[in-house]
């Protein structure tokens, strides 16, 4: 397999490119989840060198129908930097411009914010006592692998398919909500262009976002210890079907069931 470094500079150029490559797994095989997170590990180091500062965590394939769709059958997780994260005024629109993010796809998801560090094996309900804020937003995803073809592995070296990620304000939670219900039981509805193309659930993600949450805090303290961070922010997967996006299209979301407001973003 080719060295490390080699492989990190390769997806990192392809990022800033918005360009698409072939699969690592193809051409630096054997090529498995640990070393992809020794890739992924890398890309964050030359990421931070050159000034971008990590704000938080996206997971990537909560949702079962996207796993069977993309062949990749467990979640994974990746970071998010203030270079990729946009907060949206409330009833503002977004603006993305696609002209550099490969195969661009748009997820509505449900972000929640961190008050205090979790710990492994953490239920829900604790994890709920953790948090101090959630919204909804719309994760740009992006596949630098030709058609979606990424393996697990290739996905996670890749930033575990993150592009951007633009959110609403991030509402407090108040202590009257069963807030592991609520989560699971959030409806959405995404248009384009004014059409409705999808609606789905919390419960999509894994069983709830905080279920996910839950799997992803686990899962990051696998790896070197790593603990989630006060402040930081993590986005639990979308919701819906994952729809490939165009500049000229316009979307939008509604959402029932958390005191949060829908979303709305023009591509160009």
């Amino acid at each position: 397999m080719a060295d490390i470094g080699t492989i990190a500079a390769r997806v990192l150029q392809a990022h800033d490119a918005g360009a698409t490559i072939d699969r690592i797994s193809d051409s630096d095989a054997p090529f498995d989840v640990a070393a992809a997170c020794r890739v992924s590990a890398e890309v964050f180091a030359a990421r931070v060198r050159r000034g971008e500062r990590p704000v938080g965590w996206k997971i990537g394939y909560t949702n079962r129908a996207i796993q069977k769709q993309y062949g990749v059958m467990q979640p994974i997780f990746g970071r998010m930097y203030d270079s990729t994260v946009t907060e949206v005024p409330a009833g503002a629109t977004a603006h993305c411009s696609l002209a550099a993010i490969a195969e661009p796809r748009i997820e509505p998801e449900i972000v929640v914010r961190i008050a205090r560090s979790p710990e492994p094996g953490m239920r829900p309900a604790d994890l709920v006592g953790c948090i101090d804020r959630v919204g909804h937003g719309f994760e740009i995803v992006t596949s630098i692998f030709r058609d979606w073809k990424g393996t697990a592995a290739d996905s996670i070296a890749a930033g575990s398919l993150h592009g951007r990620y633009f959110h609403g304000p991030l509402m407090p939670l108040d202590g009257d909500r069963d807030w592991v219900a609520a989560t699971g039981d959030v409806e959405v509805v995404i248009y384009r262009n004014g059409v409705e193309m999808d609606r789905g659930v919390g419960r999509n993600a894994l069983d709830g976002p905080l279920v996910a949450l839950g799997h992803f805090v686990t899962g990051l303290g696998a790896i070197d210890g790593e603990r989630l961070k006060p402040g930081e922010i993590v986005t639990t997967g979308t919701l819906t079907q994952a729809f490939r996006c165009y500049a000229g299209e316009s979307w939008s979301t509604e959402i029932s069931g958390l005191p949060v407001g829908g979303m709305r973003i023009a591509f160009s």
